[in-house]
């Protein structure tokens, strides 16, 4: 199976929709994904929410691939800072760093 990275999604993108000059653009429209990837947990429906939450990683991984970045190593370094720092539990599975 073909695995997809930040350059290959932003060339399919390029060649889809044309070139994103405006990179809040994409930022704007991940927000309306994630909207509705919230109308499709509310209605619990979770198929639909994986490819809600689907369309919101192909966006960042865009945005990232048009900073000139691959999203997987972005997150591997973040993640390395996340563990190294403490948090404090919101109780509702997630939280804040203090």
């Amino acid at each position: 199976m073909f695995a997809e990275t930040s350059h290959t999604i932003r060339e399919w993108g390029d060649a889809t929709f044309g070139e994103a000059r405006d990179l809040t653009a994409l930022v704007a429209r991940a927000r309306g994904e994630m909207d509705e990837l919230e109308q499709a947990l509310r209605a619990g429906d979770h198929a639909e929410a994986g490819r809600e939450a689907a369309d919101v990683v192909i966006l960042l991984h865009r945005l990232v691939a048009l900073l000139g970045m691959e999203l997987s190593e972005q997150v591997d370094a973040k993640m390395q800072v996340n563990r190294a720092r403490k948090w404090k539990a919101a109780g509702d599975g997630t939280g804040g760093h203090i």
